[in-house]
């Protein structure tokens, strides 16, 4: 039998199995199990792969959110960037706009207290990947995104776009500080 003509007999699949092709067939289905359980149990315990909660909106509701958010808690104005340096109440809700080639604001949270962030795109696709912390979440347009963090290491840590968005991707990255 070749693998480029077809089989002789059209019911192949009911001759049996050769004891190798069993044994391969056997080593994969307990391979593909094995990797199953993983990925739940590091879904679990292994503190990464955020469990979101995710809303649909619209842009000009989820914008209107945030900069009504931004104009209660802007604390200062960066003074390279220009953008809004909002600090949100402990438990509170942050929110970040994704949109052409820009994060806004910039956000200041405290270290050990628990904040939800919502994420949403005005445009196009964007990816919201927290370095070097590994939060990686593909921000969507129509969609609000809602994670639960709480820094435990004060700095200043820098969000990177990850999805191409156009000729000014490489400029997209936004900051975040932990106090």
């Amino acid at each position: 039998m070749s693998a480029i003509l077809p089989p002789a007999e059209r019911l192949w699949w009911k001759h049996p199995l050769d004891r190798v092709e069993g044994t391969w067939i056997v080593i994969a289905f307990v391979w593909c199990m094995i990797l199953f359980f993983m990925m739940v149990f590091w879904h679990i315990y292994g503190r990464q792969n955020l469990s979101t909660e995710t809303y649909t909106t619209t842009p000009e509701a989820f914008m209107a959110k945030a900069e009504a958010w931004a104009a209660q808690y802007t604390v200062r104005t960066d003074e390279v960037s220009g953008l809004p340096i909002v600090a949100p109440p402990d438990g509170g809700d942050a929110y970040i706009i994704s949109r052409l080639w820009s994060f806004w604001p910039i956000l200041e949270l405290e270290k050990g207290k628990t904040y939800r962030l919502h994420l949403s795109s005005l445009d196009y696709n964007h990816g919201f990947s927290l370095q070097p912390v590994n939060i990686n979440i593909q921000v969507v347009p129509g969609y609000e995104h809602v994670v639960t963090v709480t820094p435990n290491q004060s700095g200043t840590y820098s969000i990177v776009c990850n999805e191409f968005c156009g000729i000014g991707h490489h400029t997209m990255v936004g900051r975040l500080y932990v106090k």
